[in-house]
């Protein structure tokens, strides 16, 4: 049986994101990028400004245009900083057309997204019509306009569910500590972002102020609901990609290194992209960049009675791009793998 091929809008394919968004597209066999747009469109073909696009597509980036959009494609992509998508959506959420949104603008409520990201929230209404959607755990979303989760909340999510869920964490007791590399700051420079500034050094930024924060806790809120707050924080990495998050729990009952072992084997034995190391190993960044793996591994120290879990990822493809691509597989039905095919860069 054929397949009719998807076409794809990538709004704001100049960003990381988009860019990702673009390269994994290629290889998609259902997916086409149909129509890319972008801030100040010239004219020019894509390639022109990024080679490594040469003879791959012939795309120019056009300007925005949301009537030409929907009848020219059946989905989009918004790869914008945060702050942009939401003045833009609301065509597309009345006509109930399909929405990927790679940023910040609709995965939390108005109050928590004016306080954590300092910008006007789209209209309530607008928000209640979108959907966060952490992709190993895509519930058969009934809305078209699908959130995707912050890279750091992949991560943590991820490192943190199993137990969650079965409503093990003490909640007075989650401490995260998050490590990424300079991709996930965006292409927009700043001084912290300055070669001279990262390479051969460490910073912890955004303590206890990040905006991925109330997100982590909302999902976590939705899987044991006594969750109410964690301790957070985000170092930058002299890295360009990659997240390494270290996660230091207590739990409500005793537990064996066995039972967690198991317990998070059974959670993500059927979860394509979630793969849990074998006890007592720790995976490193190395093994998941370029993938749209999340590999997790944990320790128990019963001295502490602390429970360490690591969760690694690549942030521009699980924590973005790949993320994207999964959710728009399960909208439309096709395998999650498909188009995600890939084995990490490794050297």
């Amino acid at each position: 049986m054929t397949i009719q091929k998807i076409k794809a809008t990538i709004v704001g394919v100049t960003g990381y994101a988009g860019l990702e968004l673009l390269r994994l597209l290629y290889s998609h066999p259902f997916i086409d990028v149909a129509i890319i747009t972008n801030t100040q469109p010239d004219g020019h073909d894509i390639s022109e400004q990024f080679p490594h696009f040469s003879g791959m597509y012939n795309l120019s980036p056009e300007a925005f245009d949301a009537l030409h959009i929907m009848q020219k494609t059946d989905i989009v992509f918004f790869a914008t900083s945060s702050g942009i998508s939401k003045d833009l959506a609301e065509p597309f959420i009345l006509a109930n057309f399909p929405v990927i949104d790679l940023s910040g603008d609709f995965r939390l409520t108005a109050d928590d997204y004016q306080k954590w990201y300092h910008k006007t929230p789209a209209e309530p209404a607008l928000l209640a019509k979108s959907q966060y959607s952490l992709a190993d755990f895509y519930d058969n979303e009934t809305t078209s306009y699908i959130a995707n989760p912050g890279c750091y909340a992949t991560a943590t999510l991820l490192a943190l569910a199993p137990l969650a869920q079965h409503h093990l964490l003490d909640q007075n007791s989650i401490v995260i500590d998050a490590k990424s590399g300079l991709s996930g700051a965006g292409k927009s420079l700043t001084t912290a972002s300055h070669f001279v500034n990262v390479s051969d050094n460490f910073t912890m930024y955004k303590p206890n102020s990040h905006q991925h924060i109330p997100e982590i806790t909302q999902q976590l809120h939705i899987w044991q609901p006594d969750i109410a707050h964690i301790q957070f924080t985000t170092s930058l990495l002299p890295i360009n990609r990659g997240i390494f998050v270290s996660a230091y729990v207590k739990l409500k009952e005793p537990r064996t290194p066995q039972q967690l072992q198991e317990l998070f084997e059974n959670t993500y034995a059927d979860k394509t992209f979630v793969r849990v190391m074998p006890s007592n190993e720790l995976p490193n960044i190395k093994q998941v960049v370029g993938t749209n793996f999340a590999d997790i591994g944990l320790t128990y120290n019963p001295e502490t009675q602390f429970l360490t879990i690591v969760s690694v990822i690549d942030n521009m493809i699980k924590g973005a791009a790949g993320q994207a691509i999964q959710n728009a597989n399960h909208f439309f039905g096709f395998t999650e793998s498909i188009g995600l095919n890939l084995i990490a860069q490794y050297a």
